[in-house]
């Protein structure tokens, strides 16, 4: 079969592999269908690596999928060969003490779709994964809800872990396909307002669409006071969503008093710096966020009621032999780019 594979940095090429089979009971083969491109992809891609987690050349990337079974193990009863599904890229042990806890996306032993030294990434025609992991879609919807289920469970896992946004005003600062997802799951738990920031302007418009939002661009203008002018006294919860110290800086400063400042955004650096005595003086509350637990289902749930619209969020795709070109475009922010989609 065939797979799109990292070779070096910036360099990519397919690959022709031996085709997965199954190996457990619960495991369950796929034909993809479509991979959205995610930042933490981008970041393999030109830095490879993040953290201590580094690629070993050559491997694939790609964690945001669609597909539809075609085989499965004799244990399996969740899906059956033929149903469309959405694929969460996580595949926890079940039994160590986080799996327990009920925290598995934190997992000591968490195999991740596309993460090095875990599991390769669905970017190539086939995959195998555990029943767990596999999420049958029902009409309305198709393989693109369940490729852009991921990213909106992680902007839904940010607002459950926010404490709660009803009624509240809401900041979130880079406005990628991360930020929108937060947007979209706070607008359906009763979100009052919205504060954008972003720098390219194309993303700006597309948060207009999705409702009460007041935007700014912090390369054009002073998104701070341009945000306080508007809202004097300061909003509930700031979602920093672009990874970037200035984005966390600028949060600190709109956040109101008790206000809590949610990091969702992954960052190219190893250490934030945070201003002590803002922090201290507002008593802000500081929550990360790693990927998400539980939150796939509500997901899909809000996008097959139509409570959740995904078509603003999908803006380019490409076909699967031209998927280098993708990633160039997600890496240059090119052409208004959202979020773009490979097809097979």
């Amino acid at each position: 079969m065939k797979a799109m594979m990292l070779t070096g940095i910036r360099q990519m090429e397919m690959k022709d592999i031996p085709e997965p089979v199954l190996l457990n009971k619960n495991d369950v083969k796929i034909r993809m269908s479509v991979v959205g491109i995610c930042g933490s992809d981008i970041h393999y891609y030109t830095q490879g690596q993040i953290g201590s987690q580094v690629v070993k050349y050559p491997f694939a990337v790609g964690h945001e999928g669609g597909g539809v079974v075609v085989e499965v193990g004799p244990g399996v009863k969740r899906v059956k060969p033929g149903d469309a599904i959405a694929i969460e890229p996580a595949m926890p042990c079940w039994s160590c003490d986080q799996c327990l806890a009920g925290r598995h996306h934190t997992c000591r032993k968490l195999k991740f779709l596309g993460c090095p030294g875990q599991a390769e990434g669905c970017l190539m025609e086939y995959i195998v994964m555990p029943e767990e992991s596999c999420f049958p879609l029902e009409k309305p919807l198709n393989t693109d809800h369940g490729s852009i289920s991921e990213p909106l469970a992680i902007g839904g896992y940010a607002v459950k872990k926010s404490g709660g946004v009803k009624g509240k005003k809401i900041g979130i600062l880079g406005y990628g396909p991360i930020g929108m997802s937060v947007m979209l799951a706070a607008k359906a738990e009763g979100a009052e307002s919205f504060f954008i920031t972003d720098k390219i302007d194309a993303r700006l418009a597309i948060a207009g669409k999705e409702g009460n939002a007041f935007t700014a661009n912090p390369v054009k203008e002073n998104a701070v006071d341009k945000i306080l002018r508007k809202e004097a006294l300061g909003l509930d919860i700031v979602f920093e969503c672009c990874g970037q110290q200035e984005a966390l800086d600028q949060a600190i400063e709109i956040l109101k008093p008790g206000g809590r400042l949610v990091v969702v955004g992954i960052p190219e650096f190893d250490n934030w710096i945070v201003n002590v005595e803002k922090t201290r003086r507002k008593e802000i509350s500081l929550q990360f966020i790693r990927r998400q637990v539980d939150c796939v289902e509500a997901a899909l749930s809000l996008m097959q009621s139509g409570t959740i619209e995904i078509e603003n969020m999908i803006t380019h795709r490409f076909p699967f032999s031209k998927t280098k070109e993708a990633f160039d475009l997600v890496e240059g922010y090119s052409d208004g780019v959202m979020k773009a989609m490979i097809d097979f």
